[in-house]
This record gives C-alpha cells, sequence and structure tokens, in this order.
C-alpha cells in the first residue's frame, strides 16, 4: 500500500475535529466521509467501457481508501458518474479554452481528461488520463468562463493530501475551494456580517 493512503485516511478522520481549519466549500455534502470502496474489478471494468487506464495514484485511492465522497468542493463523484472529456483548442482572441464531453459533436480528437470531483455550474475539477498532463489534476470551466489551471502537485494523492494539510492549516486557496478562518470572518456571508445585520435590525427597531 500506498504510504499516503495511510496518512491521508488519518489526517481526514482528524479534519472535523480542528477548530481552526479552513472552510471546505461544499463540505456540508459530504461532511468529510468517503463513500465505500470500489473492487479491482470494477475499475477494470470502467477502464474496459472507456478502453483507458485510470491514472494509478487515483485507482488507489478509489481501491484502497474510498469510492466517492470527502474531498475538494462538493466532493469525489461515484466511478460511475465521471465522465471523459476533451480540452478545447484556444479561441483566435485568446479568450480561456473549455471542454466538451467526448461524445459532443463539438469535441476534439485530443487528450483525455477525467471529470472527478464536483464543483457545480459548468465548472470541471478534473484529472489527465492520457497526454501530458495524465495523472495531474486540474481545475477548468465547460464553458470557457476562466482558464484552466493545472496543479503543481504531481499525482491525485498528492493534491488530495495538499488539500487535507492546507485546510489543517487554516491557509486560502482558492484553486482547492479552502477559505481560511480569517477570511470567512470578515466575508459578507461569515459570522461578522451576520453580527452587524442582527445589530442593524435591532437598533432600527428601537
Amino acid at each position: 500500500m500506498d504510504s499516503r493512503i495511510s496518512r491521508i485516511r488519518s489526517k481526514l478522520a482528524k479534519v472535523p475535529y480542528q477548530v481552526q481549519r479552513s472552510h471546505s466549500m461544499g463540505a456540508e455534502r459530504h461532511a468529510f466521509r468517503v463513500g465505500p470502496r470500489i473492487s479491482c474489478a470494477q475499475a477494470d471494468v470502467f477502464e474496459g467501457e472507456h478502453h483507458i487506464e485510470l491514472p494509478s495514484a487515483y485507482r488507489k485511492f478509489l481501491v484502497e481508501l474510498g469510492g466517492s465522497g470527502a474531498g475538494p468542493f462538493y466532493g469525489l463523484l461515484p466511478l460511475e458518474e465521471c465522465r471523459l472529456f476533451t480540452m478545447d483548442r484556444q479561441p483566435p482572441d485568446g479568450t480561456p479554452r473549455g471542454f466538451h464531453h467526448v461524445n459532443h459533436p463539438d469535441a476534439l480528437q485530443g487528450d483525455l481528461f477525467l471529470h472527478i470531483i464536483e464543483m457545480g455550474c459548468t465548472d470541471l475539477c478534473l484529472i489527465g488520463v492520457t497526454g501530458p498532463l495524465a495523472g495531474r489534476m486540474l481545475t477548468g470551466s465547460a464553458d470557457g468562463f476562466w482558464s484552466p489551471n493545472v496543479s503543481s502537485t504531481q499525482d491525485f494523492l498528492s493534491w488530495y493530501e495538499r488539500w487535507l494539510d492546507h485546510m489543517r492549516d487554516g491557509k486560502d486557496n482558492d484553486a482547492l475551494g479552502l477559505t481560511s478562518p480569517a477570511t470567512v470572518a470578515s466575508a459578507p456571508w461569515g459570522p461578522r456580517a451576520r453580527v452587524r445585520k442582527i445589530l442593524w435590525s435591532q437598533a432600527a427597531e428601537c
């Protein structure tokens, strides 16, 4: 077993009890719990049906730790809900590239990316399956609203552990959906803003 699996399992178990941790977007949905592990046979079937090989570190996570649930943003999608995408060409006007599902008529015959994390709307969190970005994590917008962002981590397990470490340390990290306690406190939706709203409401009633 990859030693990172046991480290991640331990860190994930501690996260809900870390008072000074960052707020992780979407955590209310998965509550830092992973779903049942998948079997090697299930992974093999998915690979056979899609004619791909799952990146090794990602496959290890699914088989040895959990097949869905806890993760950055709204969490890991079950493997059967993951879909393959290709990246669009760079538009002539220099606007950001988007992505198309491989079965879309406008999809290019290029490198493949698997949508594995739910971000909401048309935003995508993907892992490279083929090409120079195979095994790397990246985020992007299917509609090209913002430029794709490739993580500096080398594989899924390193990326996932970074999420846990930055959350534990109370860091801001937009690329992982993390907001530090200090930023949360001063945000328009944070506790200070809620207190001010209550005080203003009480003053208006006087």
